[in-house]
Formats: structure tokens, sequence, C-alpha cells
């Protein structure tokens, strides 16, 4: 029997994910928690096999701060990180942390299921990355310009992202000119304001 712990703010979700596992029999839901900051306490009491940790929880807590947070003490249990937001750096920023695999909320719950089942047989289960479908450019942005551009739509300044980073502020300054070359934008902050417009990147999370 796997033990499971949740960690997902709404009560609904809450209440349709344990009643698909109690249901499917070889899962145990031993724990349910809307807040992840909580998540590393909730690990090291109940030992869970398991926890399917949301993004975005209750009173701003970021999961993907929990993974890492997690990770610190537990190397052996496993994490799939869920969310019903389309946000483009979740999926590679779970991976970072230690997540064994991601699953998008809209997914039905026998998708939870057979994901949940890969990532306790040992598998990594992860989507497709999405891409952003940017004015112009065929060039995608590469992963060092995807971080800048997510500390860039939560205001930092380039002195902020350097240190953050632990780049100059020439490299950031950069960054930022090859990301406007291959977007077609002529000013950081209108590239900015599209990613956070359109829900490709989420400055809270």
């Amino acid at each position: 029997m796997t033990k499971v712990l949740i960690v997902e703010d709404h009560a609904s979700m809450r209440e349709s994910l344990t009643a698909a596992l109690t249901a499917a029999g070889d899962f145990s839901v031993v724990g349910e928690v809307p807040n992840a900051d909580y998540a590393p306490d909730f690990c090291r009491h109940l030992c869970p096999d398991l926890v399917l940790m949301d993004v975005c929880t209750e009173g701003g807590a970021s999961g993907l701060k929990a993974v890492e947070d997690i990770r610190k003490t537990d190397q052996a249990v496993r994490i799939i990180v869920m969310t019903a937001f389309d946000e483009i750096t979740y999926i590679p920023r779970a991976k970072a942390a230690g997540a064994n695999g991601f699953i998008y909320k809209s997914r039905s719950l026998n998708d939870f299921l057979e994901v949940a089942r890969a990532v306790m047989a040992g598998e990594s289960r992860f989507p497709e990355p999405r891409t952003i479908p940017l004015p112009q450019g065929e060039a995608p942005l590469t992963d060092r310009e995807m971080e800048v551009l997510r500390l860039m739509c939560k205001h930092m300044t380039n002195q902020e992202i350097a240190r953050e980073l632990f780049i100059s502020e020439n490299t950031v300054k950069y960054h930022k000119m090859n990301m406007l070359g291959k977007t077609g934008f002529s000013k950081a902050v209108d590239l900015a304001f599209y990613m956070i417009s359109n829900g490709w990147i989420n400055p809270l999370y």
C-alpha cells in the first residue's frame, strides 16, 4: 500500500484525489495539507511514500519551494507536482527542485493514478515542455534567458537578478538584449507584460 500525502489548497480537489486514490485499492492517503510551507514537517511525521504537491497553495506558499525543502532531508520520497496553470517555467523548475513527475489538474483522475503508479515504479513522468507563441522569432529562449525573464516578471532590477543568479549585471543586460532580439519587443518591460498578461509566467509562484 502506497502512503500518500496531498498538498492542495482546494478542498474539492483534495476530496476528489482522496476518493480516487482510496478507491484504487493500492494507495492510502495518510494526510492532507492546504499550505505547502507545512509539507516538509508533514513528511517527517507521516513518512509518506508519495507526495502530490500543488504549485500554488494557501497563503501564497509555493509548492516548488516545498519540494526543494523536502529534498534537503529526504531523497527517497516520490513527489509529483501538479498545477491548474499553463505556466511554462513550472515543469523545468519542478525537475530542478527534485520532483519525480508533473501533471496538469485538467487531466482525469485515472491519469493521476497512472502517473502515480509509474512514479512509484521508479519512472520519471513529465509532460512535453510548453512553448511560447512569441510575436516574432524562430529561436527559442535558452534556459538561462528563461530564468532572467522569470525574475524580470517579478519586477526585479538588473542588480537583483544578477545577485539571484550569481552572474554580473552586464550578463543580465546581455541576456535581456538577446531576448528582445529573439522576440521582437523593443523594451524588456513590454516583454514581461506580454508573458504575465498571457499567463505564460506567474510572478507570484
